[in-house]
């Protein structure tokens, strides 16, 4: 009997590839996002290689979430491992400049969404017992500040402290949980990020070679398929032209210079 493995924000990006890469290997795959065409789609292109189960889902919705869940097809119900991927960041300005609007969705999403699945899930978990697997997408944004970051490295601090306190409440349960903190990554994200200005998306990835879905679900298939012996508790993959830059200091040449202190 295969494995089944349950993704959110499978519509595009990390989502679908993972969905793609698990597939290959003869999981049953249970795929969820809001965008209903793209997830058909999806599942046409699995359908010849494992089982898919499409969700229609907006993880924001606590009672969509439990009577989605609750209405697994009995092949589904035992999942081995769940990838929590829904999330997005929006108005990468600085904060005293965007709509307290985007604020919100960044939250409702990135946490509160990954929260309801997370618990809605559970007992099917620790159901499964040893192996089972959480993999939580994080950021790079969660470790590293950086300007325009604000409300999306915070949610993103959240998944990794979630994942470690997640992980003590299931010790003894055989359920693995890990966070996945990716750098910079060339999909829709930015394009999202950046009210869906193409031009401005493709800017950030211009001149460099980002990290590729790909890359990010052949991490997630690892993770999985480790002995269950073994928990990965966090994973920062970054391309090899991202490193960390200085600290930023403001200088202002109108600024006096401070005065000389008096030796005693």
């Amino acid at each position: 009997m295969s494995k089944t493995v349950f993704i959110t924000g499978a519509t595009s990006g990390f989502g679908a590839a993972t969905a793609r890469r698990f597939a290959r290997d003869g999981w049953a795959v249970v795929i969820s996002g809001r965008r209903e065409t793209r997830l058909r789609a999806l599942a046409d292109e699995l359908s010849f290689l494992a089982p898919v189960h499409t969700i229609v889902l907006d993880v924001q919705n606590a009672d969509a979430v439990r009577d989605a869940i609750e209405s697994l097809p009995a092949t589904f119900q035992d999942i081995h491992t769940l990838v929590n991927n829904a999330g997005l960041a929006l108005a990468p300005d600085a904060m005293q400049r965007v709509d307290l609007s985007d604020l919100h969705t960044m939250i409702n999403t990135n946490i509160t969404g990954l929260v309801n699945i997370t618990h809605t899930l559970l007992p099917s978990l620790i159901r499964t017992g040893a192996g089972a697997t959480i993999i939580n997408i994080g950021s790079t944004a969660g470790e590293w500040p950086y300007p325009g970051s604000h409300v999306y490295g915070a949610t993103k601090a959240f998944v990794k402290q979630f994942s470690y306190n997640l992980r003590s409440d299931l010790q003894g349960t055989g359920v693995r949980v890990t966070d996945l903190a990716p750098g910079i990554a060339e999909t829709e994200f930015s394009v999202v990020r950046n009210g869906g200005d193409r031009s401005a998306a493709e800017a950030v990835y211009e001149g460099t070679v980002p990290l590729t879905a790909r890359d990010v679900a052949e991490q997630i298939a690892h993770i999985a398929n480790l002995p269950e012996h073994i928990n990965i508790n966090r994973v920062e993959m970054v391309p090899v032209r991202q490193a960390w830059g200085p600290y930023a200091i403001h200088r202002d040449a109108t600024q006096p210079a401070p005065a000389p202190t008096q030796e005693a």
